[in-house]
């Protein structure tokens, strides 16, 4: 066979570039349906006022943190050159996995160098074979990925998808499976409408019927309970052999992260077998010592807190009372209705051309398929910027 003859295209064959044509055609679909997503690099002096990101309490650029920081750069280098099991595991990491197990009420905690591959890997370590898996239809997209990663490997493993919030709905789904081993997952505060999950009656139900509950606190730590220890700390059930929290050090800790906080039994689980921290290049030692800096902020932070609170009762008011539909928040997310993704994206848009950053969720982001503004509480704004920015997003509502 010549040359040529192994160079000419099959009749009838795809051509090697029929999948870059498909990409095309599905992102011009996305954009006539207002889905397109792009990024947009800002730099460190950037003058806008910030209602998109997750700092809640405004530690990203504390000093003492920065400063924490800045020294285990000095003493570790830039990266932790290797999986935790490897050559990753330091004394910033222990330090700060120990503070956070005090603090959060449970025996251990394990630190992941994401919110993400911690979520993953929680469900995954706790779906054994023929477990029936409970998740919220609001619950996010790293619980939902580990539901659907938690069937690999294990026979029988089910997933039911229930009602948001809703107890009764749980209630009936575990007594429909008695015998099987249940895990029931849910956010505290979730996170697309800021509301909080009835965790004393979630665990009530899972203690019933011999169900685990696992909590992503990830938009309560911090805001929520004593010394800001979350949502499951606020609900009086911290330290609970049944309850597994997780969470991310990425929003009120103004840092980088996540967690699995629990029973050391799990721990010892999660260290032997679990793929997303064996196999994972761990967080870089300087962003474990600015965590545990942050930490110490957070636990003496009630006046951020109360800040904090003030600012989302001032914003819904103002909101709801220009006809806005905006639930009640619980801790720092508030969640704003827009008619579709075409309107939500250019309200997002014209906000931005007026120096304020809010998020615009779309689907497949939204677990209702509905539209919104999504502003994040930041108590590190200048106040006045802050009303300032309420103004503008009110102006510019389509």
């Amino acid at each position: 066979m010549t040359a040529a003859e192994i160079s000419a295209p099959v009749t009838g064959a795809p051509s090697c570039h029929d999948w870059l044509d498909t990409l095309t055609e599905q992102a011009a679909a996305r954009e006539t349906a207002g889905l397109r997503r792009d990024l947009r690099p800002h730099g460190p002096a950037e003058e806008m006022i910030d209602l998109a990101g997750n700092d809640y309490l405004g530690l990203a650029r504390h000093p003492e943190i920065i400063e924490a920081a800045v020294a285990a750069v000095r003493a570790y280098g830039l990266g932790a050159t290797g999986s935790r099991l490897v050559r990753g595991s330091t004394n910033a990491h222990d330090d700060l996995e120990a503070g956070l197990a005090d603090w959060l009420g449970t025996q251990t905690a394990l630190v992941y160098s994401s919110g993400y591959l911690a979520n993953v890997g929680a469900v995954k370590a706790l779906a054994r074979p023929g477990t029936l898996i409970v998740s919220d239809a609001y619950n996010h997209a790293s619980l939902v990925d580990g539901c659907r990663m938690a069937k690999a490997g294990r026979a029988g493993v089910q997933t039911v998808v229930t009602p948001h919030a809703d107890v009764p709905a749980v209630r009936e789904t575990l007594a429909a499976h008695p015998g099987r081993p249940a895990l029931v997952i849910t956010e505290s505060v979730f996170s697309v409408d800021g509301d909080l999950a009835p965790l004393r009656e979630l665990h009530a139900a899972c203690r019933e019927y011999g169900a685990l509950l696992l909590v992503d606190d990830a938009h309560a730590v911090g805001l929520l309970g004593p010394r800001g220890a979350g949502g499951v700390a606020a609900a009086g059930i911290a330290g609970e052999p049944d309850v597994v929290v997780t969470a991310t050090l990425s929003k009120a800790f103004g840092a980088a992260g996540g967690l699995v906080a629990g029973p050391a039994q799990l721990r010892r689980h999660l260290v032997d077998t679990g793929r997303t921290f064996i196999y994972d290049t761990a967080l870089p030692p300087a962003v474990a010592a600015g965590a545990h800096a942050a930490l110490r902020v957070i636990a003496e932070g009630d006046a951020l807190r109360k800040e904090l609170a003030d600012r989302a009762a001032y914003a819904t008011a103002r909101l709801r009372a220009a006809g806005l539909e905006v639930p009640t928040p619980s801790g720092g997310v508030l969640s704003v209705t827009a008619p579709g993704p075409q309107q939500a994206l250019a309200w997002a848009t014209a906000c931005r051309d007026r120096g304020v950053a809010v998020g615009c969720f779309r689907p497949p982001s939204t677990p209702d398929q509905r539209s919104r503004l999504r502003l994040t509480i930041n108590a590190g704004v200048a106040r006045a910027d802050f009303e300032r920015a309420i103004d503008v997003i009110l102006e510019e509502r389509p």
